[in-house]
């Protein structure tokens, strides 16, 4: 009986709802994507560009050649990487907003274990892969002990750590010091020294001439191990079980501090990994002006995701997308790079609030107990 006052919801056959409560997950973000070029696609066309140019270029700069798509595929890699950083975060209730300080904590790292040491390559490689998950662990676990002896907040805590980070990397780099990181040979005081060959990544040929380094086979792989870590082992379910009931997960016999600590190391840790991988293969040392906004942009990649690791690895593969497409949008369109960043904030919108995207595509509502939690840690 349709209650007074209320438009009733068009009558949905049974097989239909039951495909969408199944499925919905999977295709509320993608929708959520379309949606958002939808929009970008007007926004194009209120400001006197072609959009249909406009997409054809970002299209043709991110896959239409195997260069593009090579430079996509780089420059996803630490998306996905800091992706599932933040996501692994997410499942344990917590918001690691220093995804980007722990990257440049793990970048270091490497650095000098690339610059200071003499090794083979089939010892030097491992040597700075650890390096950088150490040196983004110990960055995270600041954070994580602060949590769970003190109650301070992860956000607050990690934010601040990112300034700390990039600002100790800076004066690292700068000085002249014996034992800093400066590149004495370096006019501008701008970069560290560039690592030993030994440590340097191996690439993957995409023909003759384009080449990418092995480090998206890292990214892949941690995809997997992330996903079988948190569905598949005891602590990946204490991880969870905490993030969700943390009243429950002590009535269980888990030690909430303890997996506070335990989820922003090991988010920590792959965050570093992120940074190593890309002085082991991309830049070959830390400038000043190293990777700007990648800690920040992973929380965006995991949200697209929901969290799902193997759906970080699409998102991840988008942001790259739509960032390295953009410059050949920008000339193909006459318009300006900034209605890249619109769109990504467009699908990020969408995502949050999916009730619209459920709306505009009458897929079912959730019901209210089908929330999807974010983190806990907003609430203290």
């Amino acid at each position: 009986m349709a209650v007074e006052g209320r438009t009733p919801e068009p009558a949905q056959p049974a097989g239909f709802r039951a495909f969408w409560a199944r499925y919905s997950p999977l295709f509320v973000p993608i929708l959520a994507v379309m949606t958002a070029l939808v929009v970008g696609a007007v926004i194009i066309g209120m400001t006197g560009g072609d959009w249909l140019a406009a997409y054809i270029g970002l299209w043709q700069g991110a896959f239409g050649s195997p260069r593009a798509l090579a430079n996509t595929v780089i420059r996803s890699t630490p998306y996905i990487i800091c992706g599932l950083a933040v996501a692994l975060a997410f499942k344990a209730g917590l918001f690691n907003i220093g995804a980007e300080g722990q990257l440049y904590a793990g970048a270091m790292c490497a650095v000098v274990i690339g610059t200071m040491l003499q090794l083979p390559p089939i010892l030097h490689i491992p040597m700075g892969i650890v390096a950088g998950a150490v040196g983004g662990a110990a960055w995270a676990a600041i954070a994580g002990i602060l949590k769970a002896r003190t109650g301070a907040h992860e956000v607050i805590n990690t934010i601040m750590l990112n300034y700390i980070a990039l600002r100790l990397t800076d004066w690292l780099i700068r000085s002249r010091q014996p034992l800093l990181l400066g590149d004495p040979l370096d006019t501008s005081s701008s970069r560290t020294p560039f690592i030993a060959e030994s440590m340097r990544l191996p690439n993957i040929r995409l023909g003759e001439t384009t080449a990418l380094h092995a480090g998206i086979l890292m990214a892949v792989i941690l995809v997997f191990v992330v996903a079988w870590f948190l569905n598949r082992t005891t602590i990946g379910f204490e991880l969870r079980t905490s993030g969700t009931n943390p009243n429950a997960a002590k009535y269980a016999g888990i030690s909430v501090p303890k997996t506070i600590v335990l989820a922003m190391v090991l988010s920590g840790s792959l965050a570093g990994l992120a940074g190593a991988g890309e002085v082991m293969g991309v830049r070959y040392a830390v400038s000043t002006d190293f990777i700007s906004g990648v800690g920040f942009d992973a929380i965006a990649v995991a949200l697209l995701a929901r969290s799902n690791p193997i759906g970080i690895l699409f998102s991840g593969l988008l942001w790259g997308a739509l960032l390295t497409g953009a410059r050949l949008m920008q000339v193909r369109a006459g318009i300006s790079i900034d209605v890249i960043r619109i769109i990504q904030a467009l699908i990020i919108m969408f995502i949050a609030a999916d009730q619209i995207v459920r709306w505009l595509y009458r897929i079912p509502q959730r019901k209210p107990g089908e929330e999807v939690l974010i983190s806990k840690g907003w609430g203290g």
